[in-house]
């Protein structure tokens, strides 16, 4: 049968990224601490040459298939490399989207629940050099240091979504795992979110967040902050949920 992807494009043209989007698809992840089953939306495309028609998509599916349904953050350079050269392509990125979750033990009873982050994974090969990108979001309680400062008794909080992506390279694509960049942002919160609360519990909450009020940029700085003294190329981005402005708070940082 005649492959018509494998036919000379005549315009010179190289496009810089193209492939499948979207493709919802069962795994299991283990990255040594967390191990969790999920459906992952993932993503593969490739640079393609200026003298291709096209590219073989049915062989992003198979990639995905073969090396993606066992998902290892730590062998993600590995499977880049297979699915360049899989596809004969000189660029291959694959972004896999996965929600994890965490436990969680209330402070004062100790009931134990679950909180669901959203974590996604964006590695590129490119010409031998490969990158893995990890981005975590979660929630957590921020309280308003100026609204703790004027008032005659209580401060508004709210919740904050939080977004830190950590950046690796070569045989260092995962430096900093999904658990901790999960500790990590709830220690620079005023309080952690915890979805299974009794009334002990949310006093216990309600008196933290009091004693450690952060503004949006307190939280931006900090997790950034506690991540150039590891050395780790990063971003941060911060939403403040507002409980009672009309409008949303947020700050950005990058390092790195």
């Amino acid at each position: 049968m005649h492959d018509i992807q494998n036919e000379t494009d005549t315009r010179g043209i190289e496009i810089d990224d193209v492939g499948i989007s979207g493709l919802r698809y069962p795994l299991y992840f283990e990255d040594g601490h967390l191990r969790q089953e999920g459906i992952a939306e993932i993503e593969v495309t490739v640079r393609l040459q200026h003298d291709r028609r096209g590219t073989h998509m049915s062989r992003m599916v198979a990639l995905a298939h073969e090396h993606l349904r066992r998902f290892d953050p730590r062998r993600l350079p590995h499977v880049l490399k297979v699915g360049a050269d899989l596809l004969d392509a000189p660029a291959l990125a694959v972004s896999v989207a996965v929600p994890l979750s965490t436990t969680v033990i209330a402070p004062a009873t100790g009931t134990e629940s679950f909180q669901v982050h959203d974590v996604r994974f964006d590695g590129r090969w490119d010409d031998g050099d490969t990158t893995v990108i990890t981005s975590v979001t979660t929630e957590v309680t921020s309280l308003c240091p100026c609204s703790k400062a004027i008032s005659d008794y209580g401060a508004h909080n709210q919740r904050s979504r939080v977004t830190l992506s950590v950046t690796g390279h070569g045989d260092t694509p995962y430096p900093f795992g999904v658990q901790q960049a999960v500790r990590l942002l709830e220690r620079c919160a005023s309080a952690p979110v915890v979805p299974l609360v009794k009334r002990p519990d949310e006093r216990v909450l309600t008196m933290q967040a009091y004693d450690h009020p952060v503004f949006v940029e307190d939280i931006a700085r900090e997790v950034s902050h506690v991540c150039r003294e590891r050395g780790l190329r990063h971003s941060v981005r911060v939403r403040n949920l507002e409980s009672i402005h009309s409008h949303d708070a947020v700050a950005y940082v990058a390092a790195g």
